[in-house]
């Protein structure tokens, strides 16, 4: 593999649970949609008075109430089930197993915040390597940066994918962009923590090379972040921080994310060197930023006096 300026990993990583790891290929594993095999996500939004609700043992507790207007489309693929519903507030809506993973409202604030907090804070990115984020948002704006030339991007499901291209085009359309090459191939069951996937991404960045990945949230953390940071910093001997965004359909309201780069020349991610400007079109993209700008860059590692407590951020 080519080494890479950043890798953005826009799967949702819980670090105590088994994931299944993508591998690069440029085989296909499609799967044909069955719609209506699996009615119990319907079932429960019809038992709920008509509002999906969201809860899991990983935030324990509490569960997130959505008002649901229409079920627009429910099926499953060999991996997994998917259900899309127009929402009163929030437009339409992605659901995977059961568990929301986007909304047309907020997810700017995620899509925006995973790319450019990585891709801003090194001069002129121009190779990325995306693991997960089949609905295309983080194609979208890694789109926005002209310096890159090649984007791979790994996912196991490509029914997935076109069902976010038929209900969620402007998201989607990240996959129009040309630099873009889609690798779609099941892997192995590993715990990341234990696992060779973060040395291997180590050893598949330049010196200086980023990786971002989604660190949950600084109210319910299902593994242990001070771990993982101190595991990070022997693995990729370079800097690490931990940031931050709202995204009001998360749990808790926020989700976090966590920045180390490679031995070489050192990345301030507080500093976006790379800035973009936020009232341009480019790339792919039909619209403007909508959340991302160089300021709420640096004070989204602003944490909390407990979060740093917790987290050991020393650096």
């Amino acid at each position: 593999m080519a080494e890479m300026n950043n890798i953005v990993s826009g799967a949702n990583i819980h670090i105590s649970d088994q994931r299944k790891i993508v591998s690069v290929s440029n085989g296909s594993n499609c799967e044909t949609l069955t719609s209506g095999g699996d009615e119990n996500m319907v079932d429960n939004i019809k038992e709920a008075g008509g509002w999906f609700a969201e809860h899991c043992p990983i935030w324990p507790g509490q569960a997130h109430y959505i008002k649901v207007e229409k079920v627009l489309f429910e099926g499953k693929s060999k991996y997994q089930r998917m259900m899309v519903f127009l929402s009163s507030g929030y437009g339409k809506v992605f659901v995977l197993d059961g568990a929301l993973q986007l909304t047309e409202k907020d997810e700017c604030s995620y899509q925006e915040m995973m790319t450019h907090l990585p891709l801003c804070s090194i001069p002129a990115p121009n190779k990325v390597l995306l693991i997960g984020g089949g609905d295309g948002g983080i194609l979208r704006e890694i789109s926005r940066h002209n310096s890159v030339h090649h984007i791979d991007i790994c996912e196991i499901d490509t029914v997935l994918i076109d069902v976010y291209k038929e209900f969620f085009p402007d998201i989607a359309i990240g996959y129009d962009d040309p630099r873009v090459t889609l690798n779609v191939q099941d892997g192995p069951e590993h715990e990341l923590l234990d696992s060779p996937f973060f040395k291997l991404a180590a050893k598949a960045l330049r010196p200086g090379g980023v990786m971002c990945i989604q660190a949950e949230s600084l109210w319910y953390q299902p593994f242990d972040i001070k771990q993982l940071i101190s595991s990070f910093r022997h693995i990729f001997k370079g800097s690490i921080s931990y940031a931050w965004t709202i995204v009001p359909t998360y749990p808790s309201g926020v989700i976090g994310f966590l920045l180390c780069s490679t031995e070489g020349p050192y990345v301030d991610f507080k500093v976006p060197v790379n800035p973009i400007d936020p009232d341009q079109i480019s790339g792919v993209a039909k619209q403007p930023l909508k959340f991302y700008n160089s300021e709420v860059h640096s004070a989204a590692f602003c944490l909390p006096t407990f979060a740093k407590k917790t987290m050991d951020l020393n650096v």
